[in-house]
């Protein structure tokens, strides 16, 4: 008999990589769309739904995955959209995958429509969403504030000043997000982002995707996050290996989506990426980055690496139990194992 290189549909899961504008599904963006009048490009829905997803056979570049997202930051752009899209992602990452804690990033400044909305009106309904999903489900969901580098310093301020302010009600860390580059500063934003962890505001960073290596060493050495969004490219230097092991950074790693953008050529490459990890003992979570729009889901991207010989059950269930423990979401790891999931206590502790 074939061993099984699929992790048990039992064991639940944290979902920490997760962006609002790629994690709703197309007809209830659709929806949303006609609700408030958004005049799209198309009337036809299945036009609209290609417009918005990248399937497996339309990979597209780095800068063309986040072109995607126009769209449905746009259509999201309305506290009503915005409860009504976290509401359907926590509630629906539960029941299509078993997931018991959910955090869902986005940066509320792309969707108040150049300021004609107030923020504060945009993360409070991100809020309500996630609590009505909470109150439905046994989910715990959480909320992470993104900054953006295109974004000016001030800018980038006011959210991180907007994710304190909110933290007692759901806001449970910030993102720096957008394209890697020489412009943007990441010494600037030193004193900000101690600001933020002083606050008690989990630390997570995009960086290591599409730009140069050597940033992930300046984020790590100057932002101090607990977690790094993708990171897939500190696989190629071993001092920045070190210091992600030595820190106990997790990566945060999206293999479809790195490969539909193209950051990661083959499922061979990822091979040699969790080798590395492996070898140097750097922890790691998997991720869908936006299920909806990459048309895939946390258990499909486990099973994936599971069919390519990448990730071994075990090592499945390792990167299952790191991501329960590395969520910024309080109480995450209680809530992970309830005992209505019929496991005995003595398994459920060996889960997390």
């Amino acid at each position: 008999m074939s061993r099984s290189t699929t992790l048990s549909p039992r064991i639940p899961l944290a979902e920490l990589h997760c962006h609002l504008g790629g994690s709703v599904t197309p007809a209830i963006m659709w929806g949303i769309a006609h609700s408030q009048g958004i005049r799209l490009p198309s009337k036809d829905y299945w036009a609209f739904r290609k417009m918005i997803t990248a399937g497996a056979k339309r990979t597209r570049s780095f800068n063309g995955y986040l072109d995607l997202f126009h769209w449905t930051e746009l259509i999201q752009s309305s506290p009503i959209a915005v409860e009504r899209s976290v509401y359907e992602v926590v509630a629906g990452a539960y029941r299509k995958n078993h997931i018991t804690t959910m955090e869902l990033r986005f940066n509320p400044m792309k969707r108040n429509r150049n300021g004609e909305q107030d923020l504060d009106h945009i993360i409070a309904a991100a809020i309500r969403g996630a609590d009505r999903a909470a109150l439905e489900y046994p989910v715990m969901p959480g909320l992470i504030l993104c900054l953006d580098r295109g974004f000016t310093y001030a800018q980038n301020a006011i959210i991180v000043e907007k994710a304190i302010a909110w933290k007692s009600r759901g806001i449970v860390g910030i993102d720096v997000a957008g394209p890697e580059s020489n412009s943007f500063k990441v010494v600037e934003y030193k004193k900000l982002f101690r600001r933020a962890r002083l606050a008690g505001l989990g630390i997570t960073v995009h960086t290591g995707e599409s730009g140069p290596v050597s940033e992930v060493l300046d984020v790590i050495k100057n932002l101090e996050p607990d977690r790094i969004g993708h990171g897939v490219k500190s696989a190629q230097d071993p001092k920045t290996l070190k210091a992600l092991a030595e820190r106990k950074i997790v990566l945060e790693i999206c293999p479809t989506s790195n490969l539909m953008t193209q950051v990661v050529k083959d499922w061979d490459e990822f091979r040699q990426i969790f080798d590395a990890l492996r070898k140097n003992k750097v922890r790691y979570v998997i991720g869908t980055d936006g299920p909806e729009m990459l048309q895939t889901y946390i258990r499909d991207e486990l099973a994936a690496l599971g069919r390519h010989g990448i990730l071994s059950v075990e090592e499945q269930e390792i990167a299952a139990a790191t991501s329960i423990k590395a969520s910024f979401v309080k109480g995450a790891i209680k809530a992970a194992v309830p005992r209505s999931a019929g496991t005995s206590p003595r398994t459920q502790k060996e889960e997390v």
